[in-house]
C-alpha cells in the first residue's frame, strides 16, 4: 500500500515535477494565510477586548489606545520566524528536507491551537512564536526542496508558481475574515477564533503528505545514497536522454570537492563572518549579506505596510470603512493575479531585470498614492484624489506580485553550496524575519505620525535599491545550482567581476567536459560507479594529465586513474 502511495514511483518528469510543485505551494499557501491573517484579526472587537489594546464602540468603530502593543503582538511572530529559520537550516542540512518539513509541520499546528485559544496578549505573544518557529522552519527548507528539485531552465518559474498561492493564501485570509465579520455585526469571537484555526488545516494535510514525496537528490548524495538520488532524479527528468546522468555527475562532482573544501564551514557563526578557518574562494559571509539584505529591501520597499495597514491606507484617502475593506480585498484579487507574471518573466529576463523594473514601476506608484492621498484628506470634497491614491496601491501591489515577490525567496535557494545551503537559505529567513518584525512594530507609529508620508519612504527605498541590485547581485537565471558557485569565486563583490571570473572558470570546466564526454563515449548504462568516476574525471583542472584503462564491460568503465 505504501509503496503505492509513494509519489516517486508512480509519477516521473513533468507530473512529478507538478505533485512537488503542489505540496510544496500547500506550505507556502500556509505562509501567505499566515501572514494575511492578522489584518482581519486585529480588527476583531472581541479579540482587541482579550488583547486590551484598545475598545470598539457601539457602532463597530474601532479605537486603539496602544498601538505599540497591538504591533508588538503581531511583530514577536517575527522573532519565531527568526528562531524557526536557524532551526530549519540546521535540520535540513543534517536530518534532509523532508523530515525537516514534517518538524516544521507539528511546531505550526501547535502554535495555531495555542493561537486560537488564546485568553490573553501574554498567551497569545507566546503562542506566535511557537506559529512563527514552525513557519520558519518551513520557510527555511521548502524553497530549498523545490530549487533542488526543479529543472534549472524552469527553476524561477516552478518556485514562482508556488508563491502564486502565497498569495492566494493572503487572498484567502481576507476574504475569509471580511465574510465572518458580518456574525453579530462583528463582535462574535469566532470573527478571530476561526480564522486562526483554520491554518491547521493545510498544515495536517501537509504533515500527512509529506513523506510520500521524495527527498532532494542533491542531499541523498551528499549523505552517500547516490543509488536512491540518481533514481529519483531519473524520474525527475526521464531517462529518454541523458540529461539525469548528466545532472548527477555534476552533483557528485560537486559534493566530493564542497564535502573536502576546508573553507566551507557549516557554523552559522563561520557563514556570517567568515572567519579565519572559514575564509576563501567561496566567501559564503559575501552570499549570506546578500540575501539577508535583499528580504529586508523587500519588506522596506512597502509591502508589508500594504498588506496589513491597506484598509487605513485606503481611509487616509477619503474612503468609508466599509469601502476601505472591499477594496484591500479586490487589492488582494489583482495582487495574486500578478504573481502569474512573475512566473512567465522570471526565468526569461532574469532576476536582476526583474528587480530592476519593479523598482521603478513600484517608486512611482508610492509617490503618487502618497501625493494624491494628502490631496484628498485636504480636499474631501474631490473624490477623484482618492480614487487616483487606490488605483496607485493596485498598481504597487500587482508590480510587486510581478517582480519582488519572488526574486528575494529564490536567490537564497540558488546562490549556496550544498553543504550549506539550507542554512544559507535561512539566513534569508532571517533577513525576512528582521524586515518584516522591524517594519511590522514601526508601521502602526509611521501611518499615525507621519501618515501619507509613510509612502513616500517607500518610494524613495525602491529607488535606493536600483543601484545596490546592479553592483552586487549577480544573474543566476538559466544557470545550474552547481555553476552559479563559480559567480563567488572573485575576490572582488562587484557583479562584473564576478561575471569575469564566472566566463573563466566555466572555460576550464567545459575543457574537463569535453574529455569527460571524450572518455566516456558510448557508455549508456547509467549507474553511480560510473556517475562517480566521470565525476572524479570531470573534476581534473586544465593541468591535469589522465590515465584511463580499457573497460572490462562494454557497458560500464571498470577503472581508471587520475594523476595530477
Amino acid at each position: 500500500m505504501f509503496k503505492y502511495l509513494n509519489v516517486v514511483d508512480r509519477y516521473e518528469k513533468k507530473s512529478l515535477l507538478l505533485a512537488i510543485n503542489c505540496i510544496a505551494g500547500l506550505s507556502i499557501f500556509f505562509f501567505g494565510y499566515d501572514q494575511g491573517m492578522m489584518s482581519g484579526v486585529n480588527n476583531s472587537p472581541d479579540y482587541i477586548s482579550h488583547m486590551k489594546y484598545g475598545y470598539t464602540e457601539d457602532d463597530g468603530t474601532v479605537r486603539i489606545t496602544n498601538s505599540a502593543l497591538q504591533g508588538g503582538i503581531v511583530g514577536i511572530y517575527y522573532v519565531g520566524t527568526l528562531i524557526g529559520a536557524l532551526i530549519g537550516g540546521y535540520l535540513g542540512d543534517k536530518m534532509g528536507r523532508i523530515r525537516s518539513i514534517e518538524v516544521g509541520c507539528f511546531w505550526a499546528i501547535v502554535g495555531a491551537i495555542l493561537q486560537c485559544s488564546a485568553q490573553n496578549a501574554q498567551w497569545m505573544c507566546a503562542a506566535r512564536v511557537v506559529n512563527g518557529t514552525g513557519t520558519g522552519i518551513l520557510n527555511a527548507i521548502v524553497p530549498v526542496w523545490s530549487a533542488e528539485t526543479a529543472e534549472y531552465k524552469s527553476r524561477g518559474t516552478f518556485i514562482a508558481l508556488e508563491f502564486t498561492l502565497n498569495i492566494f493564501g493572503v487572498l484567502v485570509a481576507y476574504w475569509l475574515e471580511y465574510s465572518l465579520s458580518f456574525i453579530n455585526n462583528g463582535f462574535s469571537a469566532v470573527r478571530w477564533r476561526f480564522p486562526i484555526g483554520f491554518q491547521t488545516i493545510p498544515l495536517v494535510f501537509l504533515l500527512i503528505a509529506i513523506p510520500f514525496f521524495p527527498e532532494s537528490p542533491r542531499f541523498l548524495v551528499k549523505v552517500g545514497q547516490n543509488e536512491k538520488a540518481l533514481y529519483i532524479l531519473k524520474r525527475l527528468r526521464g531517462t529518454e536522454t541523458n540529461e539525469a546522468f548528466e545532472e548527477y555527475n555534476d552533483i557528485v562532482h560537486i559534493v566530493q570537492r564542497e564535502m573536502n573544501d576546508p573553507t566551507v564551514s557549516n557554523s552559522y557563526i563561520d557563514m556570517f563572518f567568515e572567519t579565519s578557518e572559514s575564509s576563501g574562494n567561496p566567501h559564503i559571509a559575501r552570499r549570506v549579506h546578500l540575501v539577508i539584505w535583499l528580504q529586508i529591501l523587500q519588506e522596506w520597499i512597502g509591502i508589508a505596510g500594504i498588506t496589513v495597514y491597506a484598509p487605513t491606507i485606503f481611509a487616509d484617502a477619503g474612503f468609508n470603512t466599509n469601502q476601505a475593506a472591499l477594496l484591500s480585498g479586490l487589492n488582494n484579487v489583482f495582487y495574486t493575479l500578478s504573481t502569474l507574471v512573475n512566473a512567465i518573466t522570471v526565468d526569461r529576463i532574469g532576476r536582476r531585470w526583474t528587480l530592476y523594473w519593479g523598482a521603478v514601476g513600484q517608486a512611482i506608484c508610492m509617490f503618487i498614492s502618497g501625493i494624491y492621498s494628502r490631496k484628498a484628506i485636504n480636499n474631501p470634497q474631490v473624490s477623484s484624489y482618492g480614487a487616483i491614491s487606490a488605483a496607485a496601491i493596485f498598481a504597487y501591489t500587482s508590480i510587486f506580485g510581478a517582480t519582488w515577490l519572488v526574486v528575494p525567496w529564490l536567490y537564497p535557494t540558488e546562490i549556496f553550496p550544498l553543504p550549506v545551503r539550507a542554512r544559507g537559505n535561512a539566513f534569508g529567513v532571517v533577513g525576512w524575519s528582521i524586515g518584516n518584525g522591524w517594519l511590522t512594530l514601526l508601521c502602526p507609529v509611521m501611518f499615525d505620525s507621519i501618515y501619507e508620508r509613510t509612502l513616500y519612504i517607500f518610494g524613495v527605498i525602491n529607488v535606493f535599491t536600483i543601484p545596490i541590485v546592479w553592483a552586487f547581485y549577480p544573474e543566476t537565471s538559466q544557470r545550474t545550482l552547481e555553476e552559479i558557485d563559480f559567480l563567488f569565486m572573485a575576490d572582488s563583490p562587484f557583479v562584473w567581476d564576478a561575471e569575469r571570473e564566472f566566463a573563466r572558470l566555466k572555460a576550464n570546466a567545459v575543457k574537463s567536459s569535453v574529455l569527460s564526454n571524450h572518455l566516456f563515449e558510448g557508455v549508456s548504462e547509467i549507474s553511480p560507479s560510473t556517475a562517480n568516476l566521470r565525476a572524479h574525471i570531470d573534476g581534473a583542472d586544465s593541468s591535469s594529465t589522465l590515465y584511463v584503462t580499457d573497460a572490462s564491460d562494454d557497458s560500464d568503465v571498470s577503472s581508471a586513474t587520475r594523476l595530477i
